[in-house]
Parts: structure tokens; sequence; C-alpha cells
């Protein structure tokens, strides 16, 4: 598997990844962040969720210890992904390559990587990741440009589109997985409360989030822990 093979791959990524930055980009320039500004989020950081819900806590004035917790909970599950992919790399993957790529080791690009057969190179996954992340910046940067000449309707309409990827992925299998719908409606049930009861209005937004997800994600996995499945301790079993 070389680049070419990886930045074919890549291309489906890097098509959606354009769609769904440019909802970001207009959604930043929406709240206040200049062109550039937006651009730099999405060139520093290449995630939806943290990026959507760090413009939310830039907005509201948020300090920085609430920003970097927010981050660490919504995308903790990069370093579990990332640690189960490197069981894939080649002996080309060395610290430094491993250190760049995990930049850019998104949802869809750990997928893509982890249904290969066999190992998988640098050049393969530095094709993988390439278009997906020139997809993310070119996306975030015209929706930046085009917030400013857009009729407001047609802003405001794509500025949730966002909202509704978001919808799209958990759909699926909340429909499939009753410990999903479990930890969805627990996320939610609670978030409404935090934000309609007056009690808890002293919760900033950044902290609301931080709660939800870890005490919904937690009872989850009390109440309905998963089976250790026989595969994965014949892999455990096989590395040592």
């Amino acid at each position: 598997m070389n680049y070419r093979k990886g930045l074919r791959d890549g291309l489906p990524i890097a098509l959606g990844y354009l769609s769904v930055s440019f909802a970001f980009g207009i959604q930043a320039t929406m709240a206040g962040l200049s062109p550039l500004q937006a651009v730099l989020i999405s060139f520093f950081n290449v995630t939806s969720a943290g990026q959507l819900a760090g413009l939310q806590l830039m907005v509201g004035g948020a300090g920085l210890a609430e920003m970097a917790l927010t981050q660490l909970t919504i995308n903790l599950r990069y370093a579990l992904m990332s640690l189960s992919l490197s069981q894939k790399l080649d002996n080309t993957m060395t610290t430094p390559h491993r250190l760049l790529l995990s930049f850019c080791n998104t949802d869809e690009v750990f997928v893509v990587a982890s249904q290969q057969k066999g190992k998988v190179g640098k050049g393969y996954l530095y094709g993988l990741t390439n278009g997906p992340f020139a997809g993310w910046v070119l996306g975030t940067a015209l929706g930046a440009l085009a917030g400013g000449l857009l009729p407001a309707a047609v802003t405001d309409a794509l500025g949730i589109a966002i909202y509704g990827m978001f919808i799209a992925i958990v759909l699926p299998p909340f429909r499939h997985s009753q410990e999903v719908r479990v930890v969805v409606l627990v996320a939610v049930a609670m978030s409404c409360v935090m934000t309609l009861v007056p009690l808890f209005g002293f919760i900033s937004d950044g902290f609301r989030i931080i709660l939800c997800a870890i005490v919904a994600s937690a009872l989850g996995a009390w109440l309905m822990p998963q089976p250790v499945r026989e595969e994965a301790i014949e892999e455990g079993e096989a590395l040592e």
C-alpha cells in the first residue's frame, strides 16, 4: 500500500470534511471570528465536535482550564483509537511519523486504516490523511469567506448543518444499540436539567459538557458492561 492508494481511499473522507468544515467556517464568522482565525482553528485541530464546543466556549468567555478539560473529554477517544491503530503499523512508522500522523487520526481515518489487510505504513497513512486535512482546512476557509457574502437566511441555514452531522452520526447506533440509547438519553436529560433548572445556573457550558459526557458514559459502563471478546483475548495473548 502506497501513498497513491491512501490518497484514493481518503478522497471520500476529504469530500465529507469539506462540507462539514464549510458549516463550521460559517459558524465561526457568525460568532465574531475572522476568516483567518477560523482557518487557524481548523488547521491546528481537525476535530469537528471539539472545535464546535471550543467555539461556544470562546464566545461565552470560558477560561483556559475549562477549555482544556472540555477538549480532553470530547477528544479522549482519539487516544484510544491511536492505541488500537498502533497494532497495525509496520516498521516504517517510526516515532516522529507516529506523532505527526496521530494529529489527523480522526474517526473516519481510523476506520479506513483499520480495515486494511495486513500492516499499514507511512506512505499509505500520509496519503490517507493528507486529503482529509486539506478538505477540512479548505472547507473552513470557504465557509468563513462565504459567511460574509451569502444572505443571512442562507448562512443561518448552513450554520446548523454541522449539528445535523452529529445527529446523523448518533442515530444509527442509537436505533440498534440499547447501550447507546441509554447513554445518549441520560446525557440529554442531564443537559436539559442543568440548562433549565436555576439551581445549576452556576455551571458553565463547558463543565456541563464535561459532566454530561463523563456521568452518562460511566453510568452506561457500570450498568451495561461489555463482555470481553474472545478475539481480543487471543490478540492480547499473541502480543505477550
